[in-house]
């Protein structure tokens, strides 16, 4: 199984975050994600909110880094780290939006990009960006199909009930042959969705539910499935809890876990990230060769 990170600082959810991210900006980032990518993790997160309605800070938080811009920045102090969107909002974009701009992002990180893609539940946010809320679900499983046929191509050409184009260039494109989509959500829809993609990503779910829902469906070979510990991990203070918490993961059927950090500083959560790799023989984890 291998790990990456839900990078620190990006989103601060309430209760998902240290203190001291409140106050870092890109150079702790820079650091850690440097950290991550000389240890030969596997991959580092940013999620997606434009803007959340005041009422819903409470339960979502209300920091949200835009994620291709954050990246753009890693990417120039990264080499191999993969970069991974969790998640974009499909329904909040234009399929060939999607493909310019974060093709881009795989042109600039050598091939690097991952895209996790989700249908989004945040209604007012449909609203302000003017995208259409009802029937979310059908736009984006027409948007996952554009975006398949689209990625990695100069001249892109679609027919679908909600989006319909040929005839333009898009460049620069994506580097990879194949961009990996990861498809977020918690319910069987989501599952039978990302099923069309590459990966899943699922949250909120207890890991039985996961197992059942995972078994209920014969996986394609090379199908991630990428799943996050409940807590935050502790590897310096409580490496056999970290371990055992990882290994539920991949009994549950995690390829990848995407792991959050118990952390006083950002000298002390790339201390973590030392220690998380340490862990890599007992309990069977999958690192690059650190650099």
């Amino acid at each position: 199984m291998r790990v990456g990170i839900v990078t620190p600082v990006v989103a601060q959810p309430p209760g998902g975050h240290a203190d001291w991210e409140r106050d870092a900006g890109i150079a702790e980032i820079g650091r850690i994600a440097e950290t991550a990518d000389r240890l030969g993790y596997h991959h580092l997160t940013c999620s997606e909110h434009v803007a959340v309605p005041l009422e819903a800070v409470k339960q979502r938080g209300g920091v949200y880094w835009d994620p291709l811009a954050t990246f753009g920045y890693i990417a120039a102090r990264t080499s191999r780290i993969r970069l991974a969107t969790q998640v974009l909002v499909l329904g909040y974009h234009h399929p060939l939006a999607v493909a310019k701009r974060y093709g881009t992002l795989d042109r600039v990180s050598g091939g690097r990009l991952t895209l996790g893609l989700g249908v989004g539940s945040l209604e007012e946010e449909f609203d302000l960006l003017g995208a259409p809320f009802a029937g979310r679900g059908a736009r984006a499983d027409d948007a996952l199909a554009a975006l398949r046929a689209s990625l990695s191509r100069r001249t892109p050409e679609y027919h679908g009930p909600h989006y319909d184009y040929a005839g333009m260039v898009v460049e620069p494109h994506a580097v990879q042959d194949r961009v990996p989509l990861w498809i977020g959500g918690r319910t069987a829809r989501s599952l039978r969705r990302a099923l069309t993609a590459d990966g899943w990503v699922p949250f909120g779910l207890p890991l039985r539910a996961l197992r059942e829902m995972l078994a209920s469906h014969d996986l394609p070979p090379g199908f991630d499935v990428v799943l996050e510990p409940s807590r935050r991990l502790d590897p310096i203070g409580a490496p056999d809890a970290a371990g055992a918490a990882l290994t539920r993961l991949r009994e549950a059927g995690a390829t990848i876990a995407g792991v959050r950090l118990t952390s006083s500083s950002p000298g002390h959560y790339c201390e973590q990230l030392a220690a998380l790799r340490g862990l890599s023989a007992p309990y069977d984890l999958t690192f690059e060769e650190e650099r």
